[in-house]
């Protein structure tokens, strides 16, 4: 009976953890640049709050540099900041979804809510395409003048 309840727990493990899911992407230099840069905004934001934001929009930057861009939540999903997608500031995110019908927004404010930071991975077409692309964000929670928010960052692994 009881080697049937620990089988029965196995299974019960294996069927809610899907085979190849990841919890973060592969170890590589790029993460490890995009974990420190968004480590870096959150201290700068911590330090300057929205006086910060007209820096991380400064193309060729440090904070901004080709398809590496950082971009700032409130959690009730308002974007604050996105420098690559100015226009998109002033909206809320509720409810969209990415290719695979993935709440990924929902996901980075739940990381930030619930881990203090962490990575998520969604689908995004890449800079110049349409077809979306496998892409890691860190996410890491911040407060923006008061605000709970996140500050984030991500890559595109291949």
């Amino acid at each position: 009976m009881l080697k049937l309840l620990i089988s029965a727990a196995f299974v019960g493990i294996a069927m809610a953890s899907p085979v190849g899911a990841q919890q973060s992407p592969p170890a590589s230099e790029k993460a490890k640049q995009i974990e420190a840069l968004v480590n870096k905004a959150a201290a700068v934001i911590g330090d300057k709050g929205k006086a910060a934001f007209p820096e991380f929009r400064t193309k060729d930057s440090e904070w901004f540099s080709g398809d590496t861009y950082l971009f700032v939540y409130d959690l009730k999903s308002n974007v604050l900041l996105n420098a690559a997608f100015p226009a998109r500031e002033g909206t809320n995110t509720t409810g969209q979804k990415d290719a695979n019908g993935k709440l990924f927004h929902h996901e980075f404010i739940h990381m930030a809510e619930s881990n203090g930071s962490g990575w998520v991975d969604y689908m995004f077409p890449k800079p110049g395409q349409t077809e979306p692309s496998r892409k890691w964000a860190y996410v890491k929670a911040v407060s923006v003048d008061g605000v709970p928010s996140l500050v984030a960052s991500g890559f595109y692994p291949d």
